[in-house]
């Protein structure tokens, strides 16, 4: 998700809290925290770099997106993949938090897409199943309050929080100390943002918005509005072949007809005020909606972060075939190409980092996740024999 992280940064914190140990065949893989997650010329830019992790090789970005967008074509190289030998014959099951739980669906598009370089027979089966953890799928009215431009879903309002962060990313870059990178990395080395390389003149165009990630909007911000996260759905496919699995955290209730948050006690400090803010959004009348039919009220449910319409399945602009679950025993035998999802009392935060604040309720979610993924996730093959062609 935003300001996530791998496996070895923040003193080992793990973001996951811990649930990778519940299987020695996990992988928690190290992406760009604030890097962007689909560009219609590039694909995915976090996507490129989970193939690599995995595959083996050097990051490449993409000749025209980097040239576009004014960083160098190639990243992190990674001498031996975490798993060499994935491909249809050993595909991979991907849980993803927030933004992350995207990331996956434009690397999935992308392998059906062969669009990595020198790998030629990739294809959507690689990947057996998506789980979803408050996944970021249709975009979130957080953008806006935060400082995202309502008209446009791509420009920062000229004062807001977004415009602090933006700096406090540059100076960070920009000052480049190694031990301080190698304990947290934003993801941004591509744009060669260092004092080393840019010196002070560089820092000043940089912070002024004349260069790097921000001046282009080559970073995660646009791509998690409403109008970013339809342009990208507009590329994205559920595919007929894969299981796909979501659970949408809401922390609010209604009350006499009012959207409210569902108590003090069991939302995060840090949220709180957020899950109010949301629930009171309004999209401002003087500009255009984001989407024919759009209403206020179908945005009001959330977790703090995200808007519960947006993370139960893809919606926008054509919504995808979906089951609510409520008993899990209903929905077996399992069908792929659906999105099954459930519906979560938590905030946005719950499931990851802070294992003893979720309580009981971590270990049933995912003990229910890696169990589904052993038993009930089964690609049904079709058996030919030799003197038979396949229909």
């Amino acid at each position: 998700g935003i300001f996530g992280f791998g496996k070895g940064r923040l003193g080992g914190l793990s973001y996951f809290a811990g649930a990778e140990k519940k299987d020695e065949r996990v992988l928690v893989p190290d992406l760009g925290s604030l890097t962007s997650i689909y560009d219609r010329v590039l694909g995915g830019f976090r996507a490129r770099e989970l193939f690599y992790y995995l595959k083996g090789g050097q990051v490449d970005y993409g000749e025209e997106h980097s040239k576009a967008c004014g960083h160098s074509q190639f990243g992190r190289i990674y001498e031996q993949g975490h798993y060499p030998e994935w491909d249809e014959d050993h595909p991979i099951h991907f849980v993803g938090h927030s933004a992350g739980a995207q990331v996956v669906r434009v690397l999935q598009q992308m392998l059906a897409d062969k669009a990595f370089k020198g790998y030629e027979s990739t294809s959507e089966n690689w990947v057996l199943s998506i789980t979803s953890l408050s996944g970021a799928f249709n975009g979130t009215t957080r953008t806006y309050l935060d400082g995202m431009q309502p008209e446009d879903g791509r420009m920062m309002k000229p004062i807001c929080l977004l415009q602090l962060c933006r700096l406090g990313v540059i100076i960070y870059d920009w000052l480049d100390i190694p031990w301080l990178k190698a304990y947290y990395n934003f993801g941004f080395d591509h744009f060669s943002t260092s004092w080393k390389k840019m010196g002070l003149w560089g820092l000043v165009d940089c912070l002024l918005g004349n260069a790097g990630p921000f001046a282009t909007g080559d970073w995660i911000l646009p791509d998690l509005t409403i109008q970013g996260s339809i342009r990208q759905n507009c590329h994205l496919q559920t595919f007929p072949n894969t299981f796909y699995f979501s659970y949408a955290t809401k922390r609010t209730r209604k009350i006499l007809g009012v959207t409210v948050p569902s108590g003090i006690l069991g939302i995060h400090p840090l949220l709180f005020i957020r899950v109010l803010q949301m629930s009171q959004w309004r999209h401002p009348p003087d500009v255009s909606p984001p989407y024919k039919g759009y209403r206020d009220e179908d945005w009001q449910d959330n977790d703090g972060a995200l808007n519960m319409i947006s993370m139960t399945h893809p919606r926008l602009p054509i919504e995808h075939p979906s089951h609510f679950v409520v008993n899990d025993s209903e929905c077996l035998p399992l069908q792929p190409g659906i999105w099954y999802y459930k519906i979560v009392e938590a905030d946005h935060i719950l499931f990851i980092v802070n294992r003893e604040r979720a309580g009981f309720q971590y270990d049933l979610i995912y003990d229910s996740i890696f169990e589904r993924c052993r038993k009930h996730v089964v690609r049904k093959t079709l058996l030919t024999l030799p003197n038979q062609a396949p229909e």
